[in-house]
């Protein structure tokens, strides 16, 4: 029986297509009129161990749908703030077109994406696949002017090169670091056994990193660590999931424990967007088949939901 007093639809999160957030869906990318753009890059071609992070943007995508029931914005009680309210435009390209095997015609197609959103003017968010992605996404900021990368991650990424690749997922960071407008990098939670060998640190410091383990940010607190930014900084924000915790993010192919918890990263975001201007964002490898309870892919969606959040609320005055 349909509900006599209700004109429009219910829509409830488990109803429909599962775009980003049930956001409208943008096939020509030429006529892409949005504040936000959301692009998939389901490439995993790049993983040195376990694959499946090709399957991240379709996950990330179904679990935001949980944060998508649109009664009255997203309203928190603790910041006594709405977020991401109608008038914050976001829409969902869809993915980029992946070659199987193929690096480099993959990378440029993700490439393609990423300039299509920043042309119409939008904030590109990238959801992955693994960390190579990334360097698509900072090669389509060449001529936008400068910017300063946050890495959230467990890992360096500061390979240059290992047996012959240089654009896998060990090897974005390296890649960044050598574009001539990136002027810093700020890596955080980096720890425990790494992808990068000791001389990768020593290039990664000599080339304008800043490094910090998960316990030298906790130490310094949220705010301490992004005190180490460059005062209003063009910032790019990258985020590996595999920065959390397994304990909360177990659907990665690279999983290191001892990592951040949920609040440790969402504290440094908050900060980071009422300081910065946030012009590009990424978050790659959540690979869902190896978290059979979804929650690795909800907690990459709750935690693009709220820095889009936090981004927008600080435009506008917040």
């Amino acid at each position: 029986m349909t509900n006599t007093y209700d004109t429009g639809r219910l829509n409830l999160p488990f109803v429909g297509i599962s775009t980003f957030g049930k956001r409208p869906y943008v096939e020509d990318w030429a006529k892409l009129d949005a504040d936000v753009a959301i692009l998939g890059a389901p490439f995993d071609a790049g993983t040195q161990w376990r694959s499946g992070a090709r399957f991240g943007p379709r996950a990330v995508r179904e679990a935001s749908t949980l944060f998508s029931f649109g009664h009255a914005g997203a309203y928190d009680h603790e910041d006594d703030a709405t977020y991401l309210p109608e008038t914050v435009r976001i829409m969902d390209m869809g993915d980029a077109d992946i070659i199987h095997t193929d690096t480099e015609g993959s990378h440029a197609n993700i490439e393609t994406g990423v300039r299509a959103a920043l042309a119409a003017g939008a904030l590109p968010v990238t959801i992955g696949g693994d960390h190579s992605v990334n360097i698509p996404c900072i090669r389509a900021f060449d001529g936008q002017g400068d910017i300063h990368i946050l890495q959230i991650d467990a890992h360096l990424d500061f390979v240059d090169e290992r047996h012959g690749v240089r654009h896998g997922h060990g090897n974005p960071m390296r890649r960044a670091a050598e574009c001539d407008y990136v002027n810093g990098l700020t890596q955080v939670g980096i720890r425990n056994v790494s992808s990068t060998a000791k001389e990768g640190y020593d290039d990664a410091r000599a080339m304008g990193s800043d490094i910090l383990s998960v316990r030298q940010a906790r130490a310094l607190g949220p705010k301490g660590v992004i005190d180490r930014i460059p005062d209003r900084a063009r910032l790019y924000i990258t985020i590996d999931i595999d920065a959390f915790c397994p304990s909360i993010a177990p659907g990665t192919g690279t999983p290191s424990h001892g990592g951040f918890l949920y609040y440790d990263v969402l504290e440094m975001l908050q900060t980071a967007a009422r300081r910065h201007d946030i012009v590009g964002i990424d978050l790659v490898e959540v690979a869902p088949d190896y978290d059979p309870t979804g929650s690795t892919a909800i907690l990459a969606a709750q935690v693009l939901m709220n820095l889009l959040g936090f981004i927008f609320h600080a435009r506008a005055g917040g």
